[in-house]
C-alpha cells in the first residue's frame, strides 16, 4: 500500500485485511503522510516504510519491492475496495492466474464520481485498442500478482503505474484475469486532480502500450 494522509480510513482497511486473512498477511505501507496514518498503521501491525511524497507510482513501486511473499496484493487505503474479495484473488492466483485485477466498473461503480467513471471507461477503451484485447478497468488499485511478475518487469510510470501494472503483463503473455468487485465511496479527501491526473494516466497508457508493441 502507498499511503498519504489516510488516517480516516487506514485503520478500517488494515482491520479488514487482518480479518479476512486470519492475521496471516504481511502488510507494507510506504508512507509520506503528515497526519497519523503511519502511527495507525504501526498500531495495526503493518510495516511502515517512510519516504518523502513523490507520487503514487513511486510509493506503490517501493511497496511492491519491500514485500517478500510469493503473492503480492496492492490496494488503496481509502476504504473503497472490498477486502473480503482477497481470498478470491488469492485463490485465482493459486489456480493459475499471474495477475488478478479488480474490475470496479463491472457493477457500475456508482460510488465513483461520474467524471471519474467516464474517464476510467475511456482509459479502458484506449488500453483495449493498444493491447488488442478487452480491458475493463486499467486504473484499479486492487490487484494480486505472482511475485515473479513483479520482479521480472521494469516499472517506469508514476501517476500511471496502475495502468502499467496491468498493460505490461497483459502484453507479455502473462495470465491476467479481471475480477468484478464492488466499489465504495472513499473515506477522506481524494489527492488526485481528475484533469491533470487523467491526462497523465492517458499519456502513460499510450506510452506503455506503444513500448510493449515495439518491444
Amino acid at each position: 500500500m502507498g499511503t498519504y494522509d489516510e488516517e480516516a480510513a487506514v485503520g478500517a482497511v488494515l482491520d479488514d485485511v487482518d480479518r479476512v486473512t486470519d492475521g496471516r498477511a504481511e502488510v507494507v505501507c510506504v508512507d509520506g503522510s503528515s497526519d497519523r496514518t503511519p502511527e495507525i498503521a504501526r498500531e495495526r501491525g503493518a510495516r511502515v516504510v517512510e519516504q518523502e511524497p513523490r507520487g503514487y507510482g513511486v510509493a506503490v513501486r517501493a511497496a511492491l519491492r519491500a514485500a517478500d511473499r510469493p503473492i503480492v496484493v496492492t490496494t488503496d487505503c481509502d476504504d473503497t475496495y472490498p477486502m473480503e474479495k482477497l481470498p478470491d484473488f488469492l485463490a485465482a492466483v493459486n489456480d493459475g492466474a499471474d495477475v488478478v485485477s479488480g474490475d470496479r466498473l463491472y457493477h457500475g461503480a456508482g460510488a465513483m464520481p461520474a467524471f471519474n467513471r467516464a474517464g476510467n471507461r475511456a482509459f479502458a477503451l484506449l488500453a483495449s485498442a493498444l493491447t488488442g484485447g478487452r480491458v475493463h478497468d486499467t486504473t484499479t488499485g486492487m490487484r494480486a500478482y505472482r511475485r515473479e511478475v513483479v520482479e521480472s518487469i521494469e516499472w517506469t510510470e508514476n501517476t500511471g503505474l496502475s495502468a502499467e501494472l496491468l498493460i505490461r503483463p497483459l502484453m507479455r503473455g502473462y495470465a491476467v484475469r479481471e475480477e468484478p468487485i464492488p466499489y465504495r465511496e472513499r473515506a477522506g479527501e481524494t489527492k488526485l486532480d481528475p484533469l491533470s491526473g487523467g491526462a497523465a494516466i492517458a499519456k502513460s497508457i499510450v506510452k506503455v502500450g506503444l513500448e510493449e508493441r515495439l518491444r
